[in-house]
């Protein structure tokens, strides 16, 4: 008996010195990376390519003052975004000691540690895994300093810590859901495989209060309902390869800067728009049709659903920004923070297309926007992976939740004997 409990406590021991290395190198990898990312969105050293942080030092700052002044930017076209943004946008007056872009890159870097130490402690409990952690410290430096020059690590860490709280709290996950939604929309897409009512009303009442608060405290606060109305095809997205491929062979039309974007502009970009929007209405349609055929629910399966839904209207979309691709590495930290989920692969492509996306978008984008061989290798390479992740990733979802149909039962005949004799009479 006692040596079964020094035993015991001898692997106990073990197990615990293990996790606290784990979480050491964790820490150190990302104090490593984010410290190299700071140093370039501080331009103490230059990225190659376009100056990405212009968008925090002009663009966001200008929106500031707008919003600081008690409207929202009615008359930007470049204001696509819900409400609840302008609290993303206000947020860097929190440090109002320091420049609004360093305060709003010290505000993105403190959030993305947020994310990082929910990983963490969520991974270290008994049954889970802190495969996720390391998919968050990995994922982000791949995309470059376009990272931290973008809120969307702010939304995405709403979304983490809604997820994360899905299982034991669902009504804070309906809370954070709509929050999140409000933010950027997208987080919409966690309640996808929820089940539990809570969460569902939490979320409608947070988001008509939220809502409502925003629509009185100041004018404008739905234009962004309108504000895409009249966009072309984004230069890296799934349907701008259609017009790479055409401008070699005589198409004319022009690449140009387009409601915050450079987008294709010219003969059938209307088309190849509406076909884009019409894969995105299909993946609704499989989502619908997937929710209301799916029996076997895991543990793990909100976060796959929502990874899986959130893969799918990204890669269909008419825009896939370099940014997009931080939801997927959060919402692929919390599918592979649950042992079980069968999101590995298609995670696995994702890290791989982020690698890429740093490599069209800054480094070599002038060769995409020139369509030239290796901007359009780049574009096909990285637009492939997402495709390969989206498909194989909703396969996986399918059939680990969606029950087989069993195969008809041919009813058994009854047997004629055909060995007997007849009888002479």
């Amino acid at each position: 008996m006692a040596s079964s409990t020094r035993h015991a406590t001898g692997r106990d021991l073990v197990s615990t010195t293990g996790a606290k290395r784990s979480l050491a190198w964790l820490l150190v990898a990302w104090c490593l990376t984010r410290l190299v990312l700071l140093l370039f969105v501080l331009k103490v050293y230059v990225f190659p390519g376009p100056d990405v942080t212009s968008d925090v030092s002009v663009i966001y700052q200008g929106w500031y003052d707008v919003l600081r002044s008690g409207t929202f930017p009615q008359d930007d076209v470049t204001w696509q975004y819900p409400p609840a943004a302008a609290l993303a946008i206000l947020s860097p007056g929190l440090l109002s000691f320091l420049p609004y872009a360093t305060a709003f890159f010290v505000l993105v870097c403190v959030t993305d540690l947020a994310v990082l130490a929910l990983l963490a402690y969520a991974g270290s409990r008994p049954g889970r895994s802190l495969r996720g952690a390391w998919v968050w410290v990995a994922g982000v430096p791949l995309l470059g300093p376009t990272v931290y020059a973008r809120y969307d690590v702010m939304v995405t860490a709403v979304a983490v810590a809604a997820l994360l709280a899905g299982a034991r709290h669902p009504k804070v996950m309906g809370v954070l859901a709509a929050f999140g939604a409000l933010l950027k929309v997208w987080p919409a897409m966690l309640l996808l495989a929820v089940r539990r009512p809570a969460s569902w009303v939490s979320a409608a009442v947070t988001g008509v209060a939220v809502t409502g608060v925003f629509a009185l405290a100041a004018p404008g606060a739905f234009t962004f309902l309108t504000s895409q109305r009249d966009r072309g095809t984004e230069v890296e997205s799934l349907g701008a390869l259609v017009f790479h491929v055409a401008r070699h062979f005589g198409w004319r039309g022009e690449v140009r800067l387009n409601y915050g974007s450079i987008e294709f502009l010219g003969p059938y970009v209307s088309e190849v728009s509406t076909g884009a929007l019409f894969l995105t209405g299909a993946a609704f349609g499989w989502l619908v049709l997937w929710r209301l055929l799916a029996r076997t629910f895991e543990e793990h399966t909100v976060a796959d659903a929502a990874f899986v839904a959130v893969l799918m209207f990204t890669t269909t979309s008419r825009v896939i920004s370099p940014q997009y691709m931080v939801w997927l590495v959060g919402l692929a930290a919390v599918c592979l923070y649950f042992p079980g989920s069968r999101m590995r692969l298609p995670v696995g492509l994702v890290l791989v297309a982020c690698f890429v996306t740093v490599l069209e978008f800054p480094l070599y984008f002038a060769n995409v926007v020139a369509s030239d061989g290796l901007g359009l290798t780049l574009l096909f390479l990285r637009n492939g992976l997402l495709v390969a992740a989206t498909l194989l990733a909703a396969r996986a979802l399918w059939r680990a939740t969606v029950p087989r149909t069993a195969p008809a039962r041919v009813p058994a005949q009854p047997t004629t004997r055909t060995d007997e004799t007849p009888v002479s009479t």
